[in-house]
């Protein structure tokens, strides 16, 4: 039996802590290596330096945006080891829409899917018949008073994002107009149109706090319509109301389209002294069996399509997986050079002044367009910067 003991890093909720804790132990049982985990809260990363959390750690859990600033820095190790294709090659099969792809960054992979989620919508299948399913649906239940949308940063740019893409016009990753002027500002609109209808305490929400209100004993909020899903949530005795989770509903004519996707991934530090037992964990825990196995059972809202796809996972959480999978498979990717999470900050907050002070939406798109441009510093000075 090995005595190797390994360090872990991963996000402060149930879904995020629990299954690695259940899957170490496991682990533990399997191969003799003790992992340890510690958490923080996703917003924590953004400001944490990264090198000092990569020697700190020699598992983190991170989200794809993160690649561009991690790997810049050089405190990943790569996982698309020698010897071991066939096992990618299986966990890229598996990946829910592009989970697996969005951890490839610049030739090489840098993580694995271990949890996928894209902003879908919550619902109350005790107080409504059917889930809206298209935005002026929706509109109707918001002017009544029924619904909330998370707006605190980043949720804000993530509406954004997700109602450009499924308008047709997705917001673009490489350097120059990051957003269609046109789609843009249709987009700041329908946003500006939506907040004038929902508590004005929803600038100051993340999902958690809306799905909280949702599921609370006496509430009237009966549907948030763009929100990153929680498994938890789906889970009869999790809270008060068990909440439904299904499909976006649909801004424009190609279905439910441009979600921003979501989700985390198991990363290697580059400074770990267990490399190898770490690269080896990280290829177990993202395998389809451990993934539609005891990480669903644990809490977790797996990244392996193998457990979106299995009857007794989906059964177990109200048909959560199979009630969004469309969403999940028609999802977009965020940029992810290094410069793009100051710039997420900085595109959120700009959002949440316009709807604040009521600005122009032009003034607003011609802003986030700015803002993107630079967040590329190297390529603005005439060197090579960043882009997938």
């Amino acid at each position: 039996m090995s005595d190797v003991r390994l360090k872990g890093m991963t996000w402060s909720h149930p879904r995020g802590y629990d299954p690695m804790v259940a899957c170490s132990a496991l682990w533990k049982q399997r191969t003799g290596v003790t992992i340890e985990w510690d958490k923080r809260s996703l917003q924590d990363f953004e400001s944490f330096p990264v090198e000092e959390l990569a020697r700190a750690y020699d598992l983190i859990v991170i989200d794809h945006p993160h690649v561009g600033q991690i790997t810049a820095e050089n405190c990943l190790a790569p996982l698309d080891v020698a010897g071991r294709e066939a096992e990618r090659a299986t966990l890229a099969a598996g990946s829910v829409g592009r989970s697996y792809p969005s951890y490839n960054w610049q030739g090489r992979q840098w993580a694995f899917p271990i949890d996928t989620a894209s902003q879908v919508q919550a619902w109350r299948p005790d107080m409504l018949s059917a889930q809206p399913a298209s935005w002026s649906e929706m509109l109707d239940l918001a002017r009544q008073g029924h619904m909330l949308l998370p707006l605190r940063p980043p949720h804000s740019l993530m509406v954004f994002y997700t109602l450009a893409g499924n308008l047709g016009r997705p917001a673009v990753e490489e350097p120059g107009a990051h957003v269609n002027a046109d789609v843009g500002s249709r987009v700041f609109e329908m946003m500006r149109e939506i907040a004038a209808l929902v508590d004005p305490a929803c600038l100051c929400m993340d999902p958690i706090d809306v799905l909280e209100e949702m599921a609370r004993s006496g509430s009237r909020i009966a549907c948030a319509p763009l929100i990153y899903g929680y498994v938890s949530y789906a889970i009869a005795g999790f809270r008060t109301n068990r909440l439904a989770f299904a499909d976006i509903p649909a801004a424009g004519n190609a279905g439910p389209v441009g979600s921003a996707l979501g989700g985390t991934g198991i990363a290697v530090s580059a400074f770990s002294k267990a490399k190898q037992a770490a690269i080896d964990f990280a290829y177990w825990i993202a395998s389809g069996d451990v993934q539609r196995g005891p990480y669903a059972l644990a809490g977790g809202q797996p990244g392996h399509a193998a457990a979106w796809d299995d009857a007794a996972v989906n059964a177990a959480a109200g048909n959560f997986y199979k009630d969004t999978r469309a969403t999940l498979e028609g999802a977009w990717v965020r940029p992810r050079h290094d410069g793009y999470m100051a710039f997420q900050q900085a595109a959120s907050d700009r959002i949440n002044l316009g709807l604040t002070e009521k600005h122009d939406a032009g003034r607003v798109v011609a802003d986030l367009n700015r803002l993107f441009l630079e967040s590329f510093p190297a390529r603005v000075s005439g060197t090579a910067g960043g882009g997938a």
